[in-house]
């Protein structure tokens, strides 16, 4: 994506020469253009000058309306078409955070791109809300479109979905049909999705609802039910513990992590120190349990029938399941030879 060819503190430097000490100086608290990069509020600088922010608003609007009317505004018509053929070409509609950062990493010179999109009378800012965060628009039909898609992008998601980067963005597109093929690339929808604030990408490069503990961790036991069902099969508390540190950068001691790991129902130990999660289909208890269970649902089994359908819910050694077999409170054998419940 080209970056800009002007200078922008060049420019808003020539654009605010028209304007009287006061109204300047207002412009410059208000949009941080000074050596002090922070915005000042309406009533903050009418403080300073003793003066309502009613009349500090009045000041900002016919400062804002002089500069429109300037020749020096006319001769940088350049600028702004540039501006916003950059604007288009990533989208039509983008994320304020993520254009300003895009341009520039300094805070002073996005403050005064910033002050060129609230010139120009070709973008429009939409304010941050529920669903969306402050974004600026070029072109209000696919604009229009974007948020409808969005909306209906995160209806579809459950709070436990986890989405690949490319489904979400095959997902994305199946409700974009009407936007034009020109916006579809996947810099450009990646883009578009970055406006969402309800939905949103984990540490690990995951997609899903924005609040749920998935894509939004919070503590150890999010962290540990990421890097386990990254991994895809079970894990040793000691293994999780060192990724967590490894990947999220989080102190994760092992002993914090394993009784995290015990007190958590997404996780079900299945062999000495091993965890997976129960959303694998494995469930709770020791080796008897699992043996039970198997019993209650398959009906009588031989014992290696048995060894094989624990070992798919445990890492044991045979030997141990074949020791808990020969419980007489629980299990008999059938004249079959078969094990079923006692």
């Amino acid at each position: 994506m080209p970056a800009i060819t002007f200078k922008p503190k060049q420019v808003i430097k020539r654009l605010l020469a028209p304007l009287s000490p006061r109204a300047l100086d207002v412009m410059v608290k208000r949009y941080g253009l000074g050596e002090g990069t922070d915005r000042m509020t309406l009533e903050g600088i009418g403080g300073t000058y003793g003066i309502t922010r009613e009349r500090v608003r009045q000041i900002e609007n016919f400062a804002l309306a002089t500069i429109k009317k300037s020749d020096v505004f006319k001769k940088e018509e350049a600028v702004f078409a540039e501006l916003h053929e950059l604007v288009v070409s990533m989208g039509g509609v983008v994320c304020e955070e993520d254009f300003l950062m895009h341009l520039s990493k300094d805070v002073s010179t996005q403050n005064h791109i910033y002050f060129l999109l609230v010139l120009g009378d070709e973008f429009k800012r939409e304010k941050e809300d529920m669903n969306f965060k402050h974004r600026w628009i070029v072109d209000d039909k696919t604009s229009m479109k974007v948020h409808e898609a969005l909306q209906k992008l995160f209806q579809s998601l459950s709070n436990e979905d986890l989405i690949p980067e490319g489904e979400i963005v095959a997902a994305f597109l199946d409700h974009l049909k009407e936007v034009g093929d020109t916006y579809k690339n996947e810099e450009v929808i990646k883009r578009w999705l970055a406006l969402s604030k309800t939905i949103a990408k984990n540490p690990l490069g995951e997609w899903g609802v924005s609040h749920s503990p998935n894509v939004n961790a919070r503590g150890m036991r999010d962290y540990a039910y990421l890097i386990i069902r990254k991994h895809g099969s079970p894990m040793h508390f000691t293994e999780v513990a060192k990724a967590i540190s490894q990947v999220f950068g989080k102190k994760a001691h092992v002993a914090t992590c394993h009784n995290e790991l015990i007190k958590d129902s997404r996780f079900v130990l299945v062999g000495r120190g091993l965890y997976a999660l129960s959303s694998w289909g494995y469930e709770k208890g020791v080796v008897k349990d699992v043996i039970v269970k198997v019993l209650k649902k398959e009906g009588p089994l031989t014992k290696k029938e048995i060894i094989d359908r624990v070992l798919k819910e445990r890492y044991v050694k045979e030997n141990t399941v074949f020791v808990n077999l020969q419980d007489p409170k629980l299990f008999k054998k059938t004249k079959e030879g078969k094990y079923a419940i006692a």
